[in-house]
């Protein structure tokens, strides 16, 4: 029995240190394990006591979506993308609404974010499609970084 508080303690404790649901589950399955030794069931009884306990917390949190994973946007996040935020100096807009700016050592093209007007000077970066940079300029809201 204390074999298997033992473990769920140091499942416990991992969980707080990585703050998943999935160690918090290990750890009530290993109790559930604990409590079967403790009223004396055989170890195949324990394990069973530990997976059944482990499968109906890992659905009951599939149920409730808590396990749902989060979806990021890389092309507009600036916590997965450095380069937004970035500033960028435009020389001169073409008449389709690209430009080619100088960033990073290396030529990039840009292009103008929706709605925004086509003035030469310095931009922020607001999105990455593909490689091209979409920019607005620096003194509008939309240019404002996350």
């Amino acid at each position: 029995m204390w074999i298997w508080l033992g473990l769920a303690a140091l499942a416990l404790i991992g969980e707080l240190a990585t703050g998943t649901f999935y160690l918090l589950l290990v750890a009530l399955g290993l109790a559930a394990g604990g409590i079967a030794a403790w009223l004396l069931a055989g170890l195949e009884w324990q394990l069973v006591a530990c997976g059944v306990v482990l499968l109906l917390g890992l659905l009951v949190l599939r149920k409730t979506r808590v396990l749902k994973k989060r979806e990021v946007n890389a092309a507009r996040n600036a916590d997965v993308n450095l380069d937004i935020g970035q500033t960028v100096n435009v020389e001169a807009w073409a008449d389709n609404g690209s430009a080619r700016v100088w960033y990073r050592g290396a030529h990039w093209q840009a292009e103008l974010a929706a709605g925004q007007p086509a003035l030469a000077g310095e931009h922020i970066i607001v999105e990455l499609r593909g490689t091209r940079l979409v920019l607005t300029p620096k003194g509008s809201a939309a240019g404002a970084p996350r």
